[in-house]
């Protein structure tokens, strides 16, 4: 299967698109078993894992044709996978699919998941609209390359209640995906739950032993309690023994170890991973409490290649000691899922927050608030993914736990409500994040006193909302705070926090036009990250993806889009094709382009850009409005008019809900509508939307300067049109002066 782009091609209505949602997920996330990894299954080798999948949202460009993007995907999936319901069953985009399939004598790699009607109902009189196979399932084709008579047997899993369940059904498709026999994962996924039936096998042959009479319940009692005595001895010993190690681990035996200079909290911890390897080696609960808590420190420190093995070498351990249901084990996956979501290893960091809650919620005694802390983590996994409605329900529920059991004023809650204030701006929401955020803000100064990291935290979120409104003074002066507070809490040293507020601050400084200032922050940045991160993390394409806009801005284009273009390679790489800060770069690559004349390059990124940001953040997120803008831009430069005021409509109605009409975002839009009037000779209407678009750009400091040099030049066109030359020469007096003072 290894020559195929995608593993499987997800067919549906849109009416089903939850389902459709569901098994996208379960399939990326799912791992084959590893006994099984490269052995040759019934329809190739076998991958380590089931991504990318190929899921489309969008309809048909045409009432008669698949786009050339679907034609590609699907010849380049080794499976075709359709979502069976009425409403598949009459859609011609999911028949014309499926006939296309199997026209690239793919049929044997065709599979079906039904969630509503019923197969062949078309063949009943009295029930033909419950019918869910599409045409194209329900017939072969014949060698004209057209449906015959003749019926097909469309494979099929069935989630429809009373059926195989969602369960089965998975393993249904993800089996002949494979090639294999169902039994061959089913024991996968039974292993899982071997602790628990072992548990629940155990209990039901005591209550046939207590049936036998007193005597032996007695002895069953007696050794029961002998059980827990030991086991209690036993849990002692090992916080005895791990609280000596720690202790241990920080006296310093011989002073001139140090050679007169300080021991560092990193020096003492890398002895204690050696010490715990050799001292404890025939003690491995000790040894597996020890590793998790030092993997814990180091993913604190910002020292993740440390960290990753101990956690994993811990949670190994422990689920060779304890089986996979246990308090401890859900803690470990907690742990490594955490320092993987900082590394951008999200599919893992996603299964391993999955399964800690999934046991956290199952465990017999209460356990409330470890259950927010991975629905957090797991939420925190959605966000960065641009998964933000996904995130939401999950912030709101560890919220809740943590409002009931912690009380508002706990530095915890205020975990949960700065997280939603976040989602919520990621959302598009400008104005309620502001006031959670103050209110979180003050808060912790109350309750932690200055300095200290989460006020740090609580600075720079704070201040990115205020920028986003367009305060920019006031956001500069919290970034400085933030920035400030970070150098003095982690002593100059190189942190992955401190390389942020870096960025953060250096972005802020671009907008305020303080360029040589961004541009020797963007690059101290960029050198810290890349020593503490890596070159290859995503944190570092966002450094880059900044810089690029910067460089731009200061006229230097190609260093501009070849540092954009490296910045895109990062981020496919570290988080897959589909992410808002890749559709950010995209549109930014394209905006670009079209600047430099080159329309042929530009469209393809800046649609590219607009479809990834409407599927991820939805028609209406003010993100949206970017693409929109770049997009108007290159189709008013290429005389594409009528088009052209369309799409900076949809821009501008986006703004002026989400930034008001004097951002200079909105007086963007506006100006393309105007420039788009414009090109069609209705000078009387696009005046008034050219003067407040150049006013709304030319008031705000952070409007894109081309965009305010654009707005001028077709306003200047336009009273050359009108025959008034004296309003012409007005703006082209400005624009001097402008280009002067740059």
């Amino acid at each position: 299967m290894t020559e195929y782009r995608y593993r499987a091609f997800i067919s549906y209505s849109h009416s089903d698109e939850k389902w459709a949602s569901w098994l996208h997920k379960s399939l990326e996330r799912y791992k084959p078993p590893k006994h099984l990894i490269g052995e040759i299954g019934g329809l190739g080798r076998i991958p380590a894992k089931l991504s990318p999948v190929f899921r489309d949202r969008d309809e048909l460009a045409s009432a008669t044709d698949l786009g050339e993007k679907i034609y590609d995907a699907l010849e380049h999936s080794a499976a075709l996978i359709v979502i069976c319901s009425p409403k598949s069953a009459t859609s011609k985009y999911v028949n014309d699919e499926i006939l296309q399939y199997k026209r690239l004598g793919y049929f044997h790699r065709i599979f079906c998941l039904i969630v509503d009607g019923e197969p062949w109902a078309s063949l009943d009189p009295e029930a033909p609209v419950e019918e869910c196979f599409p045409k194209a399932l329900r017939y072969r084709l014949g060698d004209d390359g057209e449906l015959c008579d003749e019926y097909a047997e469309p494979i099929a899993a069935d989630v429809r209640p009373g059926k195989d369940g969602k369960l089965n059904a998975k393993l249904k498709i993800i089996a002949g995906m494979l090639g294999l026999g169902l039994d061959a994962l089913k024991q996968r996924e039974a292993h899982r739950r071997h602790v628990r039936m072992t548990i629940i096998t155990a209990a039901a042959i005591v209550g046939m032993i207590i049936t036998t009479g007193l005597a032996t319940a007695a002895l069953i009692a007696r050794a029961e309690a002998e059980r827990q005595k030991v086991r209690a001895e036993r849990e002692a010993e090992v916080a005895r023994q791990t609280t000596q190690f720690m202790v241990d681990l920080f006296a310093v035996s011989d002073p001139s170890e140090s050679r007169g200079r300080e021991i560092t909290a990193v020096e003492i911890l890398d002895k204690g991973a050696t010490r715990i390897n050799t001292e404890l080696a025939g003690q491995p609960a000790i040894q597996s409490t020890l590793k998790d808590t030092m993997g814990s420190v180091y993913t604190g420190l910002g020292l993740y290649d440390q960290a990753i093995p101990l956690l994993e070498e811990s949670l190994e351990t422990r689920q060779q000691l304890q089986g996979d249901n246990n308090i401890e084990i859900a803690g470990s996956m907690n742990h490594l899922a955490e320092v993987l979501t900082l590394t951008a290893d999200y599919e893992e960091a996603e299964q391993l927050y999955t399964d800690a809650l999934e046991t956290r919620r199952n465990l017999p005694v209460e356990n409330t608030l470890e259950v927010a802390e991975s629905l957090t983590g797991l939420a925190t996994v959605y966000t960065e993914r641009g998964e933000y409605h996904d995130a939401e329900p999950l912030i709101r529920e560890a919220l809740e736990i943590r409002r009931n059991e912690l009380g508002e004023r706990n530095t915890v809650t205020l975990e949960s409500m700065e997280d939603l204030g976040l989602n919520l701006f990621d959302q598009g929401d400008l104005e309620t994040p502001a006031s959670i955020l103050r209110q979180v803000l003050v808060t912790r100064r109350e309750l932690l006193g200055d300095p200290h990291p989460e006020i740090a935290h609580a600075l720079n979120n704070l201040a990115w909302v205020i920028s986003e409104q367009g305060d920019y003074d006031q956001a500069l002066s919290l970034f400085s705070e933030s920035l400030d507070m970070k150098r003095k809490l982690y002593r100059g040293a190189d942190h992955q926090e401190v390389a942020t507020g870096m960025n953060n601050l250096a972005s802020m400084l671009h907008d305020m036009e303080r360029y040589d200032e961004a541009v020797a922050m963007y690059r101290d940045t960029l050198d810290m990250q890349t020593r503490v991160l890596g070159p290859q993390h995503p944190q570092v394409a966002t450094t880059l993806n900044n810089l690029s806009f910067l460089y731009y801005d200061m006229g230097q284009a190609q260093r501009a889009i070849a540092n954009a273009e490296r910045s895109l390679e990062i981020s496919r790489a570290a988080v897959g094709p589909s992410h808002p800060e890749i559709a950010r770069t995209l549109s930014n690559i394209g905006y670009w382009h079209t600047l430099q004349q080159d329309y042929a390059q530009a469209e393809p990124y800046i649609r590219e850009s607009l479809d990834m940001r409407r599927e991820i953040l939805g028609a209406d997120h003010p993100d949206v409005s970017g693409s929109l803008i770049s997009l108007a831009t290159m189709l008013v430069a290429t005389n594409q008019h009528e088009e052209a005021y369309e799409v900076a409509t949809n821009a501008h109605d986006i703004c002026i809900e989400h930034f008001g009409a004097d951002h200079w975002r909105t007086g963007a839009a506006a100006s393309l509508r105007g420039a788009a009037l414009l090109g069609q000779k209705r000078y009387e209407e696009a005046e008034p939307l050219l003067l407040t678009g150049y006013e709304a750009l030319a008031n705000d400091h952070g409007a894109i300067r081309s965009l305010v040099e654009d707005a001028r030049k077709q306003l200047i066109a336009l009273y050359v049109l009108l025959g008034r030359p004296e309003d012409a020469e007005r703006y082209r007096e400005q624009a001097t002066a402008d280009e002067e003072h740059h």
